[in-house]
């Protein structure tokens, strides 16, 4: 699939504050972006079915209804329908804030006060690799990873990974996502249909076993990343 031009890229601010809006758009606006405002999250879901955007700036304490509650309507989606990137925008920096934004979906978060360049890098680096698109198929995968459902089989570059059940479907989820940052509760409930209680330290394990094992093929690349405080992603180097 062809990469979409970021000049060409559409953007929806959510903030309520237009002094802050207008810094934003003026910046976005400089880079090449198309941006539009909205000051309410109950405006939100109504005005992108008819103007459809690449990615979302989504202020966390909104009029109407909180960015947390849009970002989730949003990640709810339409079947059929390519759901926009979602960057989360707050002044609540406590942790548990962060990672219920990452959980509902968002793609990344900034916290204010922040500077207008930082937001137009971040908003760059979500389009650019992508974590709103359609999922990852085999031909997008990295290094010739192949995923076999039928078999519970991955390979790179045609050797097998030889792994557990467990690790294949940790693999399928992270690396349908590429960039997309997974909690070990999300992982968790990927691994162990069954509602078993296990602890974080279980996730940990099978992370650091699939990790051995596609480091016996790939030694100097690392495919699965821990990001402190929240859990994990798969992203791999340019």
């Amino acid at each position: 699939m062809a990469e979409r031009s970021m000049m060409a890229s559409r953007i929806l601010i959510v903030e309520d504050e237009n002094k802050i809006a207008g810094v934003l758009l003026d910046y976005l606006k400089q880079s090449g972006f198309d941006t539009h405002h909205l000051t309410r999250g109950d405006e939100v879901e109504d005005w992108l079915e008819h103007h459809p955007v690449d990615l979302v700036l989504l202020d966390l304490m909104l009029p109407g209804k909180s960015g947390l509650d849009v970002c989730k309507a949003l990640r709810a989606g339409t079947p059929g329908k390519q759901a926009p990137a979602i960057i989360m925008v707050t002044a609540r920096v406590e942790e548990i804030d962060r990672l219920l934004g990452l959980e509902l979906g968002a793609d990344d978060y900034i916290c204010k006060p922040f500077s207008p360049r930082e937001v137009v890098a971040r908003v760059k680096a979500v389009l650019r690799r992508g974590t709103h698109a359609v999922e990852a198929t085999a031909d997008d995968l990295p290094h010739g990873l192949q995923l076999d459902d039928a078999a519970w089989r991955a390979t790179i570059a045609g050797h097998d990974l030889g792994l557990t059940a467990v690790e294949y479907q940790l693999l399928k989820v992270l690396s349908a996502r590429p960039g997309r940052i997974f909690s070990r509760e999300q992982l968790m409930d990927s691994m162990y249909q069954d509602e078993r209680i296990v602890s974080d330290r279980t996730v940990d394990s099978h992370i650091k076993k699939l990790r051995r094992k596609i480091q016996e093929h790939l030694p100097e690349q690392e495919l699965i990343h821990s990001v402190y405080g929240l859990g994990y992603k798969f992203e791999p180097p340019l």
